[in-house]
C-alpha cells in the first residue's frame, strides 16, 4: 500500500484472541503503519498475504494456536518478519519455532512501534543476519524467562555461534570488496 505522498507503507497484522488486545494494538500502529487484525488463527490467515510485512501473533488462542498460524504462515512461503506477542513465558520449545522476535505481555505502545520498527530494519539484512537477530532474541528471551538450563539453550548458543561466523566472514568479505570500489569524485 502507498500513502498520499507515494511512499511504501508497511503492513502490520496483529493477532490476538482478544478482541481488546486487538483493538488497542490497532489504535496504537495505524497513525504510522497499514494495521490489519485477526481475533484467531484462521481469520489470521485469511488476512494474510504477500503485502504484509510484520505480524504480531498471540501463541495461545484456541483453535488454532499461534505456532500452528506461524507454521502455516512459513509454509506458504511468505517472507513477513513474525514476532510471537504472547502471556506465555517462552520455553525451550520456541528454540525450533520459525519466528524472528519475542516479546511477553503486556507491551506498552512505545514497545509495540519500536519492535515494528525492529523487525522492519531487521528485514532489509540478508537471510543469515536475519536468522542470527532470531536466534538472538530466542536467547534473550529464555534467559529472561530462566531457561538456561537445558540441552535446548546450549544447542542454542552453539547455532548463535556458528551463524555468528558467517555473518562476521560476510562482512569481513564485504568490507574487503568495498576498499577496492573506486570512489567517484564530483566536480565541485
Amino acid at each position: 500500500m502507498t500513502d498520499a505522498d507515494g511512499d511504501e507503507t508497511t503492513t502490520v497484522l496483529a493477532v490476538d484472541d482478544e478482541p481488546d488486545l486487538a483493538e488497542l494494538y490497532l489504535a496504537y500502529l495505524d497513525t504510522v503503519y497499514d494495521v490489519r487484525i485477526a481475533t484467531d488463527g484462521e481469520t489470521a490467515l485469511r488476512e494474510m498475504d504477500d503485502s504484509v510485512d510484520v505480524v504480531l501473533l498471540d501463541r495461545r488462542m484456541p483453535d488454532m494456536s499461534g505456532h500452528e498460524v506461524l507454521s502455516e504462515i512459513r509454509d506458504e512461503g511468505y517472507d513477513a518478519r513474525v514476532a510471537m506477542l504472547t502471556a506465555v513465558e517462552p520455553d525451550v520449545e520456541i528454540v525450533d519455532m520459525p519466528f524472528d522476535d519475542y516479546k511477553t505481555k503486556p507491551v506498552t505502545k512505545e514497545d509495540l512501534l519500536g519492535l515494528v520498527e525492529v523487525l522492519c530494519h531487521r528485514a532489509e539484512f540478508d537471510e543469515r543476519s536475519q536468522e542470527f537477530f532470531a536466534l538472538a532474541s530466542k536467547k534473550a528471551a529464555l534467559e529472561a524467562a530462566g531457561n538456561t538450563d537445558t540441552e535446548e539453550y546450549d544447542e542454542l548458543l552453539d547455532r548463535i555461534k556458528r551463524v555468528r561466523a558467517e555473518v562476521d566472514d560476510t562482512l569481513d568479505i564485504l568490507s574487503a570488496e568495498d576498499a577496492f570500489v573506486e570512489v567517484s569524485t564530483g566536480s565541485i
